[in-house]
């Protein structure tokens, strides 16, 4: 039983460490990252089965984080009034054309990579964007002036 709740613990505080990382940095990943990341999961690999190296505690602790991560899919699948908690809300960043300069501070995006990304989706000025929304999944949605 104890690694079960050492194991719901540590998936709360990834999931915890998620949601502030934001979803702009989870979407576009460097590799200094990619490497904290892998060193956080170890760090709570060893937090949570201590020196349990058993079949049956890799059971325990795969199947609990299973279960908590189908769980929290299915919370927010079935209360939508839990949805922005756990997935986020898409927000504007940019409306017809001009920057939302405190959605961007928030999300700790960059003009320029707000332009980057517009680029990448064939708009050649940020002009031409009626709405710039960045959405749950860290990615930026443009909506082009009609």
């Amino acid at each position: 039983m104890d690694l079960v709740i050492r194991a719901a613990v540590a998936f709360l505080f990834v999931y915890f460490l998620t949601r502030v990382i934001g979803r702009r940095e989870l979407s576009s990943m460097q590799p200094f990252d990619l490497i904290m990341l892998v060193m956080i999961g170890d760090l709570v690999q060893q937090g949570v089965t201590q020196n349990d190296f058993s079949v049956t505690g890799a059971l325990l602790v795969g199947g609990t984080i299973t279960l908590l991560t189908v769980g929290v899919s299915y919370l927010s699948f079935r209360f939508p009034r839990l949805r922005p908690a756990l997935d986020g809300e898409p927000v504007i960043i940019l409306e017809d054309g001009k920057p939302i300069d405190r959605n961007l501070r928030r999300n700790r995006i960059t003009l320029e990579e707000l332009a980057a990304a517009a680029r990448q989706e064939q708009l050649a000025s940020l002009e031409d964007v009626r709405w710039a929304v960045l959405e749950t999944n860290g990615r930026i949605s443009f909506i082009p002036k009609a």
